[in-house]
């Protein structure tokens, strides 16, 4: 992964309503390269991206942002967290950009995200057009999700105790517990991580960014119908060790979407980009290939 300080000087900013969000480009978007937004996952940031950044770059103008108490973006202790708002901010990021097209590459919270996306494309309200969507490790299915101790804590009355009591060291506990037996995280991927909860002092709205657990479960016709409609490509590229969204996922998707197309690496966890950045590129560019030959 790039290293965080060189990812952090890269960051610019921008206003958001009330806030300021962190975003990133791999450069000039008139240049004659297809838009690809990438949009990141719980709880950690864009930065997950930089282990394929480089390689995407070559093929894409790429786009990503923190979403609102992520990353180096504002992180207002007192406001209520959703997917709908996010979902705003990316629409407003790529407006900034006059981005009027693009793929999605997905993780985890994003692949919600990203489903509401695709819903208001089948709406006809979407301020830009999906060109094909790519879905990492994520909770598709509500009913499919296996939230962890930690998460289900975080929905209580006593929610507020979860960024109390984490550290540094619990952060590597937990992503032990998701990553694959043999691709965990290294001791700098952890401290980057931490460091980027831990800025603007994440750690005390933790809990309020897990309501999109129950958002998932509210909106759960809405979501999964945008699966079922959409007329979108779509990917979904899983690692089958993840105990929150693995190889049940997979098999979940391919029961509710006849004909779907997936991908499964038994052995790697929750983080394909980090865990397996080769392999989970070239089941990337090789759906891209194919969408090519389609529209030829």
């Amino acid at each position: 992964m790039r290293p965080l300080d060189e990812w952090r000087d890269a960051a610019q900013f921008m206003p958001f309503g009330d806030y300021h969000i962190a975003w990133w480009s791999s450069g000039d978007q008139r240049a004659e390269k297809p838009s690809l937004l990438l949009i990141h996952g719980f709880p950690t940031s864009s930065w997950d991206w930089t282990a394929v950044w480089p390689r995407l770059s070559e093929r894409f103008h790429l786009v990503a942002a923190d979403m609102l108490g992520f990353g180096l973006s504002d992180k207002p202790r007192g406001h209520r967290y959703s997917i709908l708002e996010q979902a705003d901010l990316q629409e407003a990021v790529l407006e900034r950009l006059g981005v009027g097209e693009t793929h999605l590459l997905v993780h985890d919270y994003g692949n919600t995200v990203a489903q509401e996306l695709v819903a208001r494309q089948q709406d006809k309200t979407l301020s830009f057009l999906i060109k094909s969507v790519t879905f990492l490790n994520g909770g598709l299915f509500p009913e499919q999700h296996r939230a962890r101790l930690s998460q289900k804590l975080g929905l209580t009355p006593l929610g507020p105790l979860l960024g109390a009591i984490m550290t540094k060291d619990r952060l590597r506990v937990a992503f032990d517990e998701i990553f694959g037996p043999d691709t965990k995280a290294s001791d700098g991927e952890i401290n980057g991580h931490w460091r980027l909860i831990s800025e603007h002092d994440g750690t005390k709205i933790l809990h309020k960014l897990l309501r999109y657990i129950p958002e998932r479960k509210a909106n759960r016709s809405r979501w999964v119908g945008a699966l079922k409609e959409t007329s979108i490509p779509l990917r979904l590229i899983d690692g089958g060790a993840d105990p929150v969204s693995g190889s049940h996922l997979y098999h979940y998707y391919i029961e509710q979407l006849p004909g779907a197309d997936a991908v499964l690496f038994p052995d790697i966890g929750h983080y394909p980009q980090t865990e397996a950045p080769d392999e989970t590129l070239s089941a990337f560019f090789e759906f891209h290939e194919r969408l090519k030959t389609f529209a030829a």
